[in-house]
Formats: C-alpha cells, structure tokens, sequence
C-alpha cells in the first residue's frame, strides 16, 4: 500500500511542502544562471541569422548567374524598366499616356469573321430560315 501511495504521488511530495506554505529553496547563483541562459539564446539567435543570411547570399548569387546566363531580368528591374519608359513616354505630353487596347476589342474585322465562324456550324435549315428574313 505504501508503495502505491509512492507512485501515486511521484515527485510531488517536494512541491507538498511548498504548497502547505513552506519555503522555497532559493539558489543563490539562479539569477547569475539565468543570465548566462540568456545570453547563450541571443548568441544562438545571432549565430543563426547569420548562417541563414550567408546561404540566402549564396542563393542569390546563383540566381544571378542564371539570370545572367539566359538574359532573365529582376521583377524590380523590370518594374523600374517599365516606369522610366512610361515617364519618357510622358515627358511632353500635357495629359496622361493612353492605355493600349487589348486585342479583340473595337476590331470590327474580327468581329465579322467570329459571325461567319459560328454562321458555318448552324446546320443548313436554320441558315435557310435566317436568309429569309
């Protein structure tokens, strides 16, 4: 019985006697020991970030070398590319650069031929009742 009990309890009978309001043991060197956790976690935290930045300059400069290899520009090059044609487009003109029309839009050729291109799968018939008209 009393080795149930034992196993019951566990490690619990220390913490027992702190929770029926008796005194804890303080360490003299904990906060001495805390310190040194904490700089040891910052030392780590810096170790890390430096090893992740160095892989990460190591990424980019192979990145670079196939940019560089099939003539692939940055997004940021680009976009940059983009603005400076836009503002030298703009540069003597008193209003704002039109927007370009997206293809199939306003065309009335190509509006001609979709007509004829649907006009060829109605079935005869159909094609005679619409001629009337």
């Amino acid at each position: 019985m009393n080795f149930v009990m034992k196993q019951a309890l566990g490690g619990a009978t220390k913490d027992m006697g702190k929770m029926l309001g008796g005194e804890e043991e303080k360490d003299p060197d904990a906060q001495k020991k805390e310190e040194e956790r904490q700089e040891a976690l910052r030392q780590q935290e810096e170790e890390r970030k430096a090893k992740y930045a160095k892989m990460e300059a190591e990424r980019e400069n192979i990145r670079q070398g196939i940019r560089d290899k099939y003539g692939i520009k940055k997004k940021e090059e680009k976009e940059a590319e983009a603005a400076a044609a836009m503002e030298q487009a703009s540069e003597g003109s008193l209003t704002r650069p039109k927007k370009a029309v997206p293809t199939g839009c306003g065309d009335e050729e190509e509006e001609e031929s979709i007509v004829d291109t649907v006009m060829k799968f109605i079935p005869a018939p159909l094609m005679d009742m619409f001629n009337k008209k």
